[in-house]
């Protein structure tokens, strides 16, 4: 019988931001440990989630013995700023990013105690998979190959659960005395074993090949989402002027204003998102754009610390045209969170809970094709 069939599995979540992995996991996971430095997203995680299992505070000075107990999975959506191509690139020697090697460290405590995870989980930007040539990658997963865990990982865009765009990388490794026969492939297969990933392996050093597991996975949702569905029916964000909505024409690069074109044309309300960028011009210098995107899908929620802008909604019926700012409920809907998510009073602040958070529908996907099997496998030894 699996060791862990008779109990409820236990996590523990760290980086967790507002929270959006427990709400993910919350109707067959027990939190036991929640740990975040910001003040603001720890106010927002307990709100909604309660304080018991909350540790606010810098990972680095987290006591040995919230972690020398059995938990069965470590869940880490560690900074990207780093890693990101909106941010500052800097890789795992980044202030923010670096902060992995403390997460890492608490996991060695652990296993030193006996109380290895079975599972861990790491979540981040697809940047990490070639940042520093791919250098940054390996040292992650050679270090979770080093504390006895078998390696794979998975990119997977939330396109295909939301109306967003936010292609992510999730790691998932688990420990190597762990029977995973029939949970594997043995070459990629899958949407989610992603060209960057297939790129990395190749070049990946020896111990990192060797440890690699391609993850199989049920089907993949259809990629048919509709940015409609998460608006709010009455708007509560004020509408741009007329200026400021012109001046967002102006801003506008040849394909965008195609994209505008067509839009005019669709005998309907079209409803765009923009996003306002530096772009280099003909002559190389740095000129402000607006990119216009009308394909139903909002691009990336990302927070103004990562090196982006708010995004912008556009709605579009033959010559009118209208603007405003995405809603702090939209952004919780573009993340998955249910209604009954309390957001941050403040917009930046509800901006940065959601555009720092991680998508819950692609977190319970997971649970559901990988977590859930793991946890039916007894170890090796059990088996022998």
């Amino acid at each position: 019988m699996p060791d862990h069939a008779a109990k409820t599995p236990t996590y523990a979540e760290f980086f967790c931001g507002g929270g959006m992995v427990r709400a993910a996991l919350q109707d067959r996971w027990e939190c036991v440990l929640a740990n975040d430095i910001d003040a603001m997203k720890c106010k927002v995680y307990a709100q909604n989630w309660g304080q018991a299992a909350l540790h606010q505070g810098d990972i680095a000075v987290l006591t040995d013995d919230l972690l020398t107990r059995q938990i069965d999975m470590y869940w880490a959506s560690s900074p990207c700023q780093d890693f990101s191509l909106a941010g500052t690139g800097r890789g795992l020697g980044g202030a923010r990013s670096g902060v992995f090697t403390h997460w890492a460290d608490k996991i060695a405590t652990a296993i030193k105690a006996g109380f290895a995870p079975r599972i861990i989980a790491f979540e981040n930007v697809v940047g990490l998979v070639s940042r520093n040539g791919g250098a940054d990658m390996n040292t992650v997963l050679a270090t979770f190959v080093r504390l006895g865990y078998k390696v794979g990982a998975l990119e997977i865009d939330a396109r295909r659960f939301l109306p967003q765009s936010r292609p992510r990388l999730f790691v998932v490794c688990v420990r190597e005395d762990i029977d995973i026969s029939g949970l594997t492939v043995p070459k990629p297969s899958h949407v989610f074993h992603g060209k960057k990933l297939q790129k990395f392996l190749a070049s990946a050093s020896r111990p990192v090949r060797s440890n690699w597991v391609w993850w199989k996975l049920g089907d993949a949702p259809a990629d048919e989402q509709a940015l409609e569905r998460v608006l709010e029916r009455r708007a509560t964000m004020p509408w741009f002027s007329a200026a400021d909505t012109d001046r967002l024409l102006t801003l506008m690069s040849p394909p965008s204003l195609e994209r505008l074109r067509v839009a005019r044309k669709a005998g309907r309300t079209v409803v765009g998102t923009i996003y306002k960028r530096g772009r280099p011009d003909a002559d190389g210098n740095v000129r402000q754009r607006a990119e216009l995107r009308t394909d139903g899908i909002a691009g990336c929620l990302r927070t103004p610390a990562g090196g982006s802008s708010r995004q912008i909604l556009m709605f579009i019926k033959g010559n009118q045209t209208k603007a405003r700012l995405v809603s702090s409920r939209e952004v919780a809907r573009l993340m998955g969170l249910p209604d009954s998510y309390k957001m941050p009073d403040t917009y930046n602040n509800a901006y940065r809970v959601a555009g720092d958070g991680v998508a819950v529908p692609v977190v319970r996907y997971l649970d559901e094709v990988l977590f859930a099997p793991l946890l039916e496998r007894q170890s090796l030894g059990a088996v022998a």
